[in-house]
């Protein structure tokens, strides 16, 4: 098989261009950047910003339908292919490059399939420079990088197989998607509406449980200080374990338990409740029954529920998705990012409390839900893997 440095295949490759030049466009431009580009190869369209560019800032910038991009700052080394730009859009200097094949010598489609790849990533690095602000240098690294080139029928045949499986892996991303629509869509349905208004309202300290300090938030100030922090003994959890509405192991912080004696009234149970009340504010997550020993930061406010009244997971939901939490919250806040939830707000939140079968419904209907989502998960890094070994057969010629 034949093969070509890159920058061999390529008619012109230019990044964006932002002048100082007077005038105006017909119309406002779309401007990509590397945080346009997702790590799949797309193009978040309906994200982009837009700007007002020169007539001549456009047409020495401005992308075409077939041009593949090039992140060059920060995340270096992402791809995507313009398969019809919406309007007029163009790259941001320094962040994208605008690679445009030459179509004598190559499918577009083919050579993006070719760089949409982890090999051909990690065969950037030598070209990237920078710690904190990380740049890649393009012209060698489009000298240095060979792509294998067979005639143009097997090339439009490899890139049309590669089409095909990728369509099968973005409709896998959507379907997971999907079920938090439908989580969302299951609870509105069931609390949301019109019967719902006939339910007591209740607020979240009257449901916490009868317990001494069952809504709490962690220790402060001199209480816990980061340097106690130790490699291992009992867990601290942070905003990182809740931040993405679902419990997660993130960063690892753990205090001695000599420590922990001190600050035994901020543990946690399985089942409690944890809302951000700090930083990225009015998440939440649900302890999860394996917890190991472990208390809570003062970034959370941690809460134990009597679920003879108020189970776990609607309560959960509700902070999500009720209109009546979303706009309480909103009213209360203190600041465009919500950073001041506290205790207080927390618990008075009002809530429209349903009868206890309908919520133990609503649990298992989630509970169905992520069964779902649990296998789809599971056989994502298969199929990801197969995806993989089909690229590196088309690449080789075994296809």
């Amino acid at each position: 098989m034949n093969t070509r440095p890159l920058g061999n295949l390529l008619v012109s490759h230019r990044s964006g261009y932002w002048g100082t030049e007077q005038g105006n466009s017909d119309s406002d431009v779309r401007v990509i950047r590397n945080g346009d580009i997702d790590t799949h190869g797309n193009i978040r369209w309906d994200q982009l910003p837009t700007r007002s560019l020169s007539f001549n800032e456009v047409s020495k910038s401005e992308v075409e339908e077939g041009d593949i991009l090039l992140t060059t700052s920060g995340d270096c080394g992402y791809v995507a292919f313009v398969e019809v730009a919406p309007g007029q859009a163009a790259c941001a200097t320094n962040f994208v490059r605008t690679l445009r094949a030459d179509r004598g010598l190559v499918v577009p489609r083919y050579l993006f399939h070719w760089m949409n790849r982890a090999v051909f990533r990690a065969s950037l690095r030598p070209f990237i420079r920078g710690t904190t602000l990380k740049n890649l240098s393009v012209s060698a690294a489009l000298k240095e990088s060979v792509v294998p080139l067979p005639a143009p029928p097997e090339q439009e045949r490899i890139a049309s197989i590669l089409d095909q499986a990728e369509a099968l892996r973005s409709k896998r991303r959507a379907a997971l998607e999907h079920l938090d629509i439908l989580r969302k869509s299951i609870f509105l349905d069931m609390f949301a509406s019109r019967a719902s208004e006939d339910w007591g309202l209740a607020t979240i300290g009257a449901v916490a449980s009868a317990s001494a300090g069952s809504l709490r938030t962690g220790p402060f100030g001199s209480q816990l200080l980061h340097g106690e922090f130790v490699d291992s003994g009992v867990a601290v959890l942070g905003i990182d374990n809740a931040v993405e509405n679902e419990f997660r192991w993130a960063k690892l912080r753990y205090i001695t338990p000599e420590k922990y004696k001190v600050l035994t009234r901020y543990t946690v149970h399985p089942g409690d409740v944890l809302i951000t009340i700090m930083g990225t504010c009015g998440r939440c997550a649900i302890v999860p029954d394996n917890i190991p020993l472990a208390i809570n930061t003062k970034h959370l406010c941690c809460i134990t529920l009597d679920q003879t009244s108020c189970l776990p997971v609607f309560l959960h939901s509700y902070f999500l998705h009720h209109p009546l939490a979303r706009q309480y919250l909103r009213q209360t806040a203190k600041g465009a990012v919500m950073d001041g939830l506290n205790m207080g707000i927390i618990r008075q939140l009002p809530l429209r409390l349903p009868p206890l079968p309908l919520q133990e419904e609503y649990v298992r209907r989630m509970s169905a839900v992520a069964a779902v989502e649990v296998a789809d998960s599971q056989s994502t890094p298969a199929f990801n893997d197969l995806f993989a070994s089909l690229q590196d057969r088309a690449f080789r010629g075994d296809l």
